[in-house]
């Protein structure tokens, strides 16, 4: 797996950081340095030659003259709790600690750059983006799509002269930065691209967590502790919450285990059966005639091989994503059918809180992700760092190419401790196969 980091050349002005007082300790971080990612090993082996990332953080020469420097942020695809932090944090570092002040908001995602759209981007500055973080959402507003034509999006970067170009988004967005910065060394632009992964369903590979995630599962936690009252507070109660998780299950799991009140977590790693006398519904219905009521979270790209292409017609969204059936829906008509056939009355509450919790401002642990997360871009940018994203992995800031970032999607293994804490945590079967 490749794991350089492109840089676009010599750095050979000094960092403005060198004049900071730092107590006598240097904050600067040499290439050299390398995490690995497997930090595991055994007595055995003691050469681990495995992958390793380079550390993220300021670099005591620069590639760009600050004062000089053009940056311009984008946020791209859905909302996410944490995006107006992100974009607090790359204003504030670079106006204050680098002293580059001009810099670009993209409004609407790639979209802006598109000039037929009529999308102006605006200046941004500290007074501006001084209280944002409080707000759900992105000053900037947001997109899916806009990369039809990328010749146009180069063209827009390269007339408004812009140096480092901060895209924040998920895999959709990275392969679209990761294409930006490869036609841009191809038209010979000093232009940086550097990503801060945002996904809510922490499903990036090579990086730890991003950000809106924590955010995510701890809403969503509200939801189902409302689910749980509302199933024991009536005769054979049941509390369907459907979250967020196209195609990894993270955040109905860590929901689940911040809980504990959920009895039957589905994710889309693991396959389940409906009927049969190992599925769903007579594992629901033991659990109802023994406890009298239960819990159900599901993420919304589970069990989408029993939907019968209820997705529609239209196939992908714009961002390229395969349009899902609405799993919740599904399971609410299918279970309270099967126990009406079989005779016992049900009491089933359905909560869908996505876009409540997509909306939402972000909660201190993931407010302080953002911040550094910010940070590390900047550092990044003005060092002349390109086509690569700022990750985190053991706690520590790493910087990831983007091609190998998107090479594939982190999902839940399910066979891993995590897995089975989950199905500690809920009491449900290891497997609702029947076969």
């Amino acid at each position: 797996m490749n794991n350089t980091i492109c840089s676009l050349g010599e750095r050979k002005y000094a960092s403005p950081l060198l004049e900071v007082n730092w107590g006598g300790r240097s904050p600067f971080v040499d290439d050299r340095l390398r995490m690995y990612y497997n930090v595991f090993t055994d007595k055995d082996h003691h050469d681990n030659k495995e992958l390793t990332f380079e550390l993220a953080g300021p670099r005591e020469k620069l590639y760009f003259n600050p004062e000089e420097t053009r940056s311009a942020i984008v946020t791209c695809g859905g909302l996410c709790p944490g995006l107006n932090d992100v974009i607090r944090s790359i204003v504030m570092v670079s106006y204050y600690y680098y002293g580059s002040k001009s810099i670009y908001g993209i409004r609407y995602g790639y979209g802006g750059l598109n000039p037929a759209n009529g999308h102006e981007p605006i200046e941004l500055y500290p007074d501006l983006v001084e209280d944002i973080h409080t707000d759900g959402g992105t000053i900037l507003s947001s997109s899916r799509g806009g990369t039809e034509n990328m010749d146009i999006l180069v063209d827009t970067l390269e007339k408004m002269k812009i140096n480092i170009l901060y895209t924040i988004g998920g895999d959709g967005t990275l392969k679209g930065a990761h294409r930006i910065s490869e036609m841009a060394r191809a038209r010979g632009l000093d232009l940086a691209v550097i990503g801060v992964p945002k996904t809510i369903d922490n499903d990036i590979s090579f990086i730890q967590r991003s950000f809106g995630f924590e955010t995510a599962f701890s809403r969503a936690g509200e939801a189902i502790l409302a689910a749980h009252v509302e199933a024991k507070g009536a005769p054979n109660g049941i509390g369907l919450v459907k979250l967020m998780g196209r195609h990894s299950g993270f955040i109905a799991a860590n929901a689940a285990l911040a809980m504990n009140d959920v009895n039957v977590v589905l994710v889309p790693e693991e396959h389940f059966d409906l009927d049969g006398p190992r599925g769903l519904l007579a594992h629901l219905k033991d659990r109802i005639v023994r406890r009298g009521h239960a819990v159900l979270c599901v993420a919304e790209g589970a069990g989408q091989d029993l939907l019968e292409n209820q997705a529609g017609p239209e196939g992908r969204d714009a961002s390229g994503n395969l349009k899902l059936g609405d799993i919740g829906l599904f399971l609410k008509d299918q279970i309270n059918s099967f126990f009406k056939k079989e005779g016992i009355e049900i009491n089933l509450k359905y909560i869908d809180p996505s876009y409540m919790i997509r909306s939402a401002p972000a909660v201190p642990g993931d407010s302080v992700l953002c911040a550094l997360l910010g940070q590390n871009a900047v550092h990044a940018g003005m060092a002349g760092k390109t086509d690569m994203i700022i990750g985190i992995w053991n706690n520590i800031y790493t910087h990831v190419p983007i091609e190998l970032a998107i090479s594939k999607r982190k999902q839940i293994d399910p066979h891993s401790k995590f897995w089975y804490s989950v199905l500690t945590a809920t009491g449900q079967p290891l497997s609702m196969k029947n076969h």
